[in-house]
């Protein structure tokens, strides 16, 4: 009976070792080519600069990243995904940028019952009816930045407003989202080809229905060159532009220069959060890229940090989904503070008002003005059957 008792003590013994010495395997899914890399290149800066300061360790385990370029075609994305899940077993995804990218691999990636810890997409499709106990979101639901604005807008009592967007899921979540907290006029609601670079028509069409102000949400290149021809027309000068974070962050600034000093955003990260981590992140990411960061590469880096959470909650003992999923629902301190979630996976959290502004030294930079909501919640989350 000893030697029974033994052999069980050596056997479980050996069983933590194994435990300890294995390694999570994360698939980096991202766009890192074409009008959007910049986006992509900031969340997996922002990731990679985590995985730095955790020791290239979550929860205790070493890490190994395996990245793909998903070109922003959902075709190759498949392909990266399927190649992920099966060839390599990754024990988790994250990464993607664009909402038609995910929705195309999300239910691939929930059917293999694999998490996916989405640094950026957070279409309402996935916060509603189609909820996954394998999906959370660390940064936002699409709608969320674009209510925020809306509610701003509102609050600045304009009477109507021109809206534009790009036709593909986050955009028609971007004005959806606007208008649940605007209630003047839309005065035209216009939707063009996703990767659009010439905005003349659309510029022409600001110009004939003169509103009073208006609104746009244009991630990466479609936001740089939409801000500079709208400037270059004369009408900035005219009629208040209005933004969501996406469209007027680091990156673009870096790309248009002065044209958007003075213009308001929102967002639900600030260079100047009051916390550890946010200050560490980004005085670090300065150090490390040589640029300030964008609430794209906080994200990434919060991504990182969420799994470093769960993993630690449940020992490194990655086959306890349910309790992963508990321990991640459950919060996370991030560069945004302590946020929590709803059962659907996306954060209940604060979203801020910044204006671009330009230092006595000649940077430009977003300084946060104001907080437009408080512990916000995304509008879909009573569709969503998991409690």
């Amino acid at each position: 009976m000893k030697k029974l008792v033994w052999l069980l003590v050596l056997l479980g013994a050996i069983g933590s070792l194994g435990l300890a010495q294995r390694s999570v395997k994360i698939g980096f899914v991202s766009t890192l080519s074409g009008g959007g890399a910049a986006l992509g290149i900031d969340v997996r800066d922002g990731f990679n600069l985590a995985l730095r300061h955790l020791n290239n360790q979550l929860g205790g385990l070493p890490v190994e990243v395996i990245v793909a370029d998903d070109q922003q075609n959902p075709d190759v994305a498949r392909q990266a995904v399927d190649r992920m899940l099966k060839r390599d077993r990754v024990d988790f995804l994250t990464g993607i940028i664009f909402s038609n990218i995910l929705l195309a691999v999300g239910d691939a990636i929930f059917e293999e019952k694999t998490f996916y810890i989405s640094p950026n997409a957070g279409p309402s499709e996935y916060a509603g009816e189609q909820c996954s106990p394998y999906f959370v979101n660390v940064a936002w639901q699409n709608d969320n930045l674009h209510e925020a604005m809306g509610q701003y807008v509102q609050t600045r009592r304009f009477e109507n407003v021109f809206l534009l967007a790009p036709n593909y899921p986050a955009g028609r979540d971007a004005l959806t989202g606007f208008k649940r907290y605007f209630k003047g006029r839309v005065v035209a609601e216009v939707y063009h080809r996703l990767n659009q670079l010439d905005f003349s028509a659309e510029i022409a069409q600001i110009r004939a229905t003169r509103p009073k102000a208006v609104y746009a949400f244009e991630p990466g290149a479609m936001g740089v060159n939409f801000i500079k021809q709208y400037a270059e027309s004369g009408l900035l000068r005219e009629i208040p532009l209005f933004l969501p974070g996406f469209s007027a962050d680091a990156d673009v600034i870096r790309a248009v220069g002065r044209a958007l000093v003075g213009i308001y955003n929102s967002s639900q990260w600030t260079l100047e959060l009051n916390n550890p981590i946010n200050q560490r992140f980004v005085e670090d990411f300065r150090k490390t890229y040589g640029r300030i960061p964008t609430l794209y590469a906080s994200q990434g880096y919060d991504a990182a940090l969420l799994l470093d959470s769960a993993i630690k909650a449940v020992g490194g003992d990655l086959s306890k989904k349910d309790e992963l999923r508990k321990a991640m629902l459950a919060g996370f301190n991030s560069t945004r503070g302590f946020i929590r979630f709803s059962p659907n996976g996306y954060p209940i959290q604060n979203y801020y008002l910044r204006q671009v502004i330009q230092q006595p030294g000649g940077e430009i930079v977003n300084r946060q003005v104001g907080t437009i909501f408080t512990n916000h919640r995304d509008a879909y989350v009573n569709r969503c059957r998991l409690r």
